[in-house]
């Protein structure tokens, strides 16, 4: 029996007595003791340093000129050739450790040579050859081409008042080129091909077709890339129609199609949601998953499980090997010992299993990347030990860089290698930290995790998309619950899919539950007003959060442990998070008390909003995107939207109109006449019947009233010798009176179009309020200027926009009618208030 005082126990035979396990266990110098079978050293850190050397020296290279590179690879080589040829002389005590530590930092040299050297090939790819030349004289060219990527729809974007067509992109390589001048060149020069479909979406389903390896006869415009750092020599804008494919895929990528072309298949049946997710969770196939949802995820930082993960094969070995080191016990769980599979063929089953992912999800970087993660855990399930797993995880780094030196580049590599190391490093650390404060073990596991990936990662993130998701931790943990379901379901219908569909049909449908869930928490955790914080960007930001994160962990750490303490730290995050309108009217004074309308701040577009009551409003445009307008809505408090009214069918306008429609009540959409453009008015058509909410027109001085608002149509209307001759000149226009304020929202009217106007109403009265047409463009009528005489003009304009919106011309005459303009690419949101010498405007981000 162990003594209490830790003294020396005699044993029962000669000889003499034990040392003191209490001495044993605290000279181990590990929590565990000497006795635990388990016992680990220190971390292995010698891989570290080389690997952080090559990593730094690629991303450098890539950047810089071939003889700086070559300048760089000599000097690395000639010191490190010093440091290992080197003697010194003489007996001064630690001579070993002296060598050890010139071997040690000439193998950093050494691996930050070969990755320089590794990057310096890889940027010599992208300026050999006539194409970089042709790219930059933006030369048509026709040229013979290798599809290296899986094609992918790129989300159409406004710019100004239409919306760019849709577009897909594949990575390829360009293995013959002709110029202008009929030169024929054979290369191998990496571009990016970008295809515009023709109408109708078949060419553009023939382009998401196409697998890697295809060959392709191209004929399109060349330019640069729009970032030095971009891993193609040039951008190919393919020329419209189908792709003329010379030459079929490899049988590797033509198994691997029929694979995910047969669990695209058997989702076909599912839910929206379930459709679109499943696919992208298994096989990283995102091709489904429409903005709105991918928005979501990346509110909620969910976004890692839409790419091909190192998780995705975690599950699938766990499942078939099971819990962390019991791989060599004879208590040892999964699926193969249950099969009567041996240790060694439990190991050779579960490489197997890692070259059928890379097979199926494409051997490129990224799926190399987590092919490597995925070892690594392999790794940890057969040996239980994270001594060895810093190690690999270097290894791992070091081999992918030299590899593929682009990757030194990507913040996704990084994410990628940040978030494994602090599952191996920090998250076992904070897990033992919950338990000893009587969190139960498998939530204190799950939750050690998450905070830790989270914690380093979340200022990369910042970086790049200037925001912190206050909601990713609780949105990981939920989705934490569904994911391995989902993923283990989803292979089981993908492997299924190619020998008996209706089983894969059936496995694809019990998938759709949890990948349903994982859809759900992202929408919810995405739809809460505080889901996300603004942030500064740039690398200024990333350090500056990171620097944050430290002072909250260190005191966290020093801190003594409250419950109550804790309690309220959640509390006002809930509160953040939740951000009641009456507690962010206190906090923020916006929106202001009594307002009567208010300009949302959407970019260069138009949405506004007339008060009607309590958490009601009439919402006149909805700007260029859903998010802009979804969040002025949030902050106004606004849940219940009797009309909206969309003055023309621009782009600017209607584009954000799922943003309104966003977890609201909404009675009507009302719209002017002109279908014009086309492709607009069948998106809003579209929106408002998936929406369930019908869609009326606008007619010519009709009268409608709700709560305090009592709005008259003036325009569009029939006028002798007038036609519209566009979208602008049918805007629909509103005469709006409420709370005994007057205003005028004159839509995107041209002067033509206003000149009408005032004919057709020569008595149009003063008015308190002006929305000034078309941004404050220098299009105005100087008549209805002068007759209206507004108090207030505002205007919405884009900051930084190309159009120079609003001109100064304009502003000058509003000034001289007496008016006081504010613009929201200045001033931010805009709420009027009061009336009559109470009237007021209040401007979110005062100047």
């Amino acid at each position: 029996m162990l003594g209490t005082t830790g003294g020396p126990v005699t044993g029962s035979g000669g000889g003499p007595p034990p040392a003191p396990r209490a001495a044993v266990h605290s000279a181990s110098g590990n929590r565990l003791g000497a006795a635990d079978p388990r016992q680990e050293g220190p971390a292995d850190l010698r891989l570290v340093a080389p690997a952080l050397a090559a990593w730094a020296a690629a991303a450098l290279a890539l950047g810089l000129p071939g003889r700086w590179t070559a300048t760089g690879v000599a000097l690395c080589g000639a010191v490190a050739a010093a440091l290992l040829l080197g003697r010194r002389p003489g007996h001064a005590p630690g001579p070993g450790r002296r060598r050890g530590n010139a071997t040690a930092c000439a193998a950093v040299l050494l691996c930050a040579a070969a990755g320089a050297t590794s990057a310096g090939l890889h940027g010599a790819d992208l300026r050999r050859g006539p194409v970089p030349a042709l790219a930059g004289e933006h030369a048509t060219v026709t040229a013979e081409v290798t599809v290296r990527s899986d094609a992918r729809p790129v989300v159409p974007r406004v710019r100004g008042d239409r919306q760019m067509p849709p577009s897909v992109v594949l990575n390829a390589e360009v293995t013959r080129v002709t110029a202008p001048d009929g030169t024929a060149t054979r290369v191998r020069t990496p571009v990016l091909v970008m295809a515009r479909p023709g109408k109708g979406g078949r060419d553009g389903r023939a382009w998401l077709r196409l697998l890697p390896s295809t060959t392709l006869h191209v004929t399109g415009r060349l330019a640069p890339p729009r970032r030095s750092g971009d891993p193609f020599a040039a951008v190919l804008y393919a020329d419209t129609g189908p792709p003329r494919v010379t030459g079929p895929p490899s049988a590797l990528h033509r198994t691997a199609g029929r694979l995910r072309a047969g669990l695209r298949e058997a989702t076909d049946g599912l839910p929206p949601d379930a459709r679109a997710l499943l696919p992208g969770l298994v096989v990283g196939d995102t091709s489904r998953i429409p903005e709105d949802l991918h928005r979501a995820f990346e509110a909620t930082d969910l976004t890692h499980l839409l790419a091909v993960s190192g998780s995705n094969l975690t599950i699938v070995l766990l499942l078939l090997i099971g819990p962390a080191g019991t791989a060599s016990s004879a208590e040892r769980g999964g699926i193969a010992p249950r099969l009567g599979v041996s240790l060694r063929g439990t190991a050779l089953l579960g490489g197997a299993l890692t070259l059928a992912f890379v097979v199926v999800c494409r051997p490129e970087p990224s799926v190399l990347r987590a092919a490597a993660c995925g070892l690594i855990t392999l790794l940890a399930i057969g040996t239980g030990r994270r001594r060895s797993l810093l190690p690999a995880l270097a290894g791992a780094v070091l081999l992918l860089v030299l590899y593929e030196p682009w990757l030194a580049r990507s913040y996704g590599f990084l994410l990628s290698v940040l978030a494994t190391g602090a599952l191996l490093t920090i998250a076992p650390r904070w897990s033992t930290a919950l338990r000893a404060r009587g969190v139960p073990p498998r939530v204190a596991e799950a939750l050690a995790a998450v905070a830790a990936a989270q914690a380093v990662c979340a200022p990369v993130v910042a970086v790049f998309a200037a925001r912190v998701s206050l909601v990713a931790i609780p949105c990981n943990l939920f989705a934490e619950l569904a994911v391995a379901p989902a993923t283990v379901l989803g292979f089981a219908a993908l492997g299924s899919a190619p020998l008996a569909m209706p089983v894969a049909r059936l496995l694809a449908e019990c998938a759709a539950w949890p990948a349903g869930w994982v859809a759900s928490v992202a929408r919810t955790g995405a739809s809460l007003p505080g889901a996300q914080a603004d942030w500064p960007g740039g690398w200024r930001g990333g350090l500056l959060l990171a620097a944050v994160t430290a002072v909250l962990l260190l005191a966290v750490r020093r801190l003594p442990y409250r419950p109550w303490v804790a309690a309220g730290c959640v509390g006002a995050l809930l509160l953040a998070v939740v951000r009641p309108v009456p507690l962010v009217r206190v906090v923020t004074g916006w929106p202001p008390p009594g307002w009567v309308f208010a300009m949302c701040d959407v970019g260069q577009g138009d949405a506004t909003a007339l008060a009607a009551g309590d958490g009601t409003a009439v919402v006149v445009d909805a700007g260029p995107d859903p998010e802009p307008v979804d969040r002025c809505l949030r902050d106004l408090g606004v849940s219940r939207v009797p009309l909206v009214l969309l003055t023309h069918f621009h782009a600017d306008h209607v584009a954000g109109l799922p943003g309104v429609l966003r977890g609201r009540t909404v009675g009507a959409i009302q719209t002017t006449g002109l279908l014009d453009p086309p492709g607009q008015a069948a998106f809003v058509h579209r929106t408002a019947a998936a929406a369930h909410v019908p869609v009326i027109h606008a007619a010519p001085g009709e009268r409608r009233r709700t709560g305090p608002l009592d709005w008259q149509v003036l325009w569009p209307v029939p006028v002798a010798g007038f036609a519209p001759e566009g979208p602008n000149d049918a805007s629909v226009t509103l005469l709006v009176r409420t709370r005994g304020v007057t205003l005028l929202l004159l839509g995107d009217l041209e002067p033509p179009s206003q000149r009408g106007l005032s004919r057709a109403h020569p008595a149009l009265p003063r008015v308190d309020v002006l929305k000034v047409a078309h941004h404050g463009s220098a299009h105005q009528d100087p008549e209805l200027l002068g007759r209206a005489r507004p108090r207030l003009a505002l205007v919405s304009a884009g900051r930084d926009n190309p159009y120079g919106h609003p001109s100064p011309r304009t502003l000058d005459a509003l000034r001289e009618a007496g008016a006081a303009v504010l613009r929201t690419d200045r001033d931010g949101a805009i709420a009027v208030t009061g009336s009559g010498r109470d009237l007021r405007a209040v401007a979110r981000h005062p100047p």
